[in-house]
């Protein structure tokens, strides 16, 4: 009998990107097309139901940003409290 067969495969030792960096990812890869969804129409160069398409497109684009950032915004929060920091500012607060 081969012993090679006798042990499950070890595991890749290469690390995987991690969820996080999977997300940082998607949320500047859906920023970017937004933005170049923004610049098409604002050139005014496309028909009324290519900018239709488009303007659809990047309310659902602006829409998984918002959620990447909502996500971001509450994983901080977490990592703020679970390190016994106390005092947090909302991110939309400024020192006046």
């Amino acid at each position: 009998m081969d012993s090679l067969h006798l042990y499950p495969a070890m595991p890749d030792a290469t690390p995987s990107p991690t969820d996080s960096d999977a997300q940082i990812r998607d949320f500047e890869q859906s920023l970017a097309r937004l933005e170049a969804i923004v610049q098409r129409l604002e050139q005014g160069e496309l028909g009324l139901e290519e900018s239709l398409k488009q303007f659809e497109q990047g309310v659902q684009l602006a829409q998984a940003c918002q959620g990447a950032l909502n996500a971001a915004e509450l994983k901080v929060e977490q990592l703020i409290e679970q390190n016994g920091l106390q005092q947090t500012l909302g991110f939309d607060e400024t020192d006046e």
